[in-house]
């Protein structure tokens, strides 16, 4: 098992970046908050976790070693594979998700692209024993990642995170319309555009779109 991988940024995409290790590219697979933190030719060190399938090895990166424990015991659940996995540590940080599981709160995991309400409440049933309680790390205050502010314009920012959440270009671009108000409010009032708290508008605009 890789355990963790450390060098260089030497490419970044919405879902992967790419860390060259030893004079090798390691692709890795992230999420947008992740992905949001790291700067091309910066130092940076991911924990990961290599997923083996008959025709393929994807390695998984993580900020750190609770964010991929966490991955890893989501799937254990039935019907839950890395990539869902990854969806949900992308819309949620590992306390929010022990803290939706613990308190039963099924309209926190159908905010994840891919869990209806039927998936969601069999999934608070089988990892209820497994994620344990919140360990007081992790921001409880919002259940939805942040995203952290780059140099990018928000609306790229905005529209790549949900890209790599796994939406559509045209339901993105959607979202983002619909919290441009709010963003240009923010803007106008002397601040920039909150970025996390216009990914959780836009999740909830999408979710009430379905």
């Amino acid at each position: 098992m890789i355990a963790f991988v450390s060098g260089p940024v030497a490419a970044l995409a919405p879902t992967t970046a790419v860390i060259e290790v030893g004079g090798v590219g390691m692709a890795v697979q992230c999420t947008p908050d992740t992905i949001a933190k790291l700067r091309i030719g910066q130092e940076a060190r991911l924990a990961t976790s290599l997923v083996v399938r008959e025709d393929s090895l994807t390695l998984y990166g993580f900020a750190d070693d609770d964010e991929r424990q966490v991955f890893e015991l989501l799937q254990t659940a039935s019907g839950v594979g890395p990539r869902l996995a990854q969806a949900m540590l992308g819309v949620h940080s590992p306390d929010a998700l022990r803290l939706a599981v613990s308190t039963g709160d099924e309209k926190a995991l159908t905010a994840v692209p891919g869990i209806g309400k039927k998936g969601a409440q069999k999934l608070l049933l089988e990892l209820k024993d497994k994620l344990g309680r919140p360990l007081g790390t992790g921001e409880l205050a919002g259940t939805q990642r942040a995203v952290a502010s780059g140099p990018a314009p928000w609306t790229e920012q905005l529209s790549a995170a949900l890209i790599g959440l796994g939406y559509a270009s045209r339901e993105a671009d959607e979202a983002v319309s619909a919290v441009t108000p709010q963003a240009e409010a923010a803007i106008a009032a002397g601040g920039t555009a909150p970025v996390p708290q216009l990914l959780r508008a836009a999740l909830q605009t999408l979710n009430r779109a379905r």
